[in-house]
């Protein structure tokens, strides 16, 4: 079983450390504005397994440090942290929703009718683009 529940930005760190940039310093993960955004956490028995960072500005709104303990991936757990902050983001005022994905995960965010809207480019050596949908 899974819950779902806000959590501080302070308790997304170390798994958005582990799982997204292991190779960076621990405050590579940090976003300058994280206190301005609504963390969620997935717990499974009481364990923090996933996390995720919403910002909304007006109606635009924007996940980001989305991470997954890799043992507890495609298990469905990350679907239901992204749906529940698409809810919130509607919830809210946003209109839509955005990302910048890593290429490697755009099958998954596609499953969500977001689509890429931006050239690929690198943070470091890895691929990405900015992913978007009207909620």
């Amino acid at each position: 079983m899974v819950h779902i529940q806000p959590i501080t930005a302070e308790e997304t760190y170390p798994l958005r450390h582990s799982v997204l940039w292991p190779d960076k310093p621990f405050d590579y993960v940090k976003v300058e504005n994280d206190a301005e955004g609504y963390h969620f956490g997935a717990f499974r028995e009481g364990e923090l397994v996933a996390v995720i960072s919403l910002f909304v500005n007006g109606t635009e709104s924007r996940f980001r440090k989305f991470a997954a303990r890799p043992d507890c991936q495609r298990q469905g757990i990350g679907t239901r942290l992204l749906n529940h902050v698409m809810d919130e983001a509607r919830r809210l005022g946003a209109q839509t929703i955005w990302c910048d994905a890593r290429l490697e995960s755009a099958d998954f965010y596609r499953r969500f009718g977001m689509e890429a809207v931006s050239e690929i480019f690198y943070k470091g050596p890895i691929p990405y683009a900015k992913f978007s949908r009207t909620l």
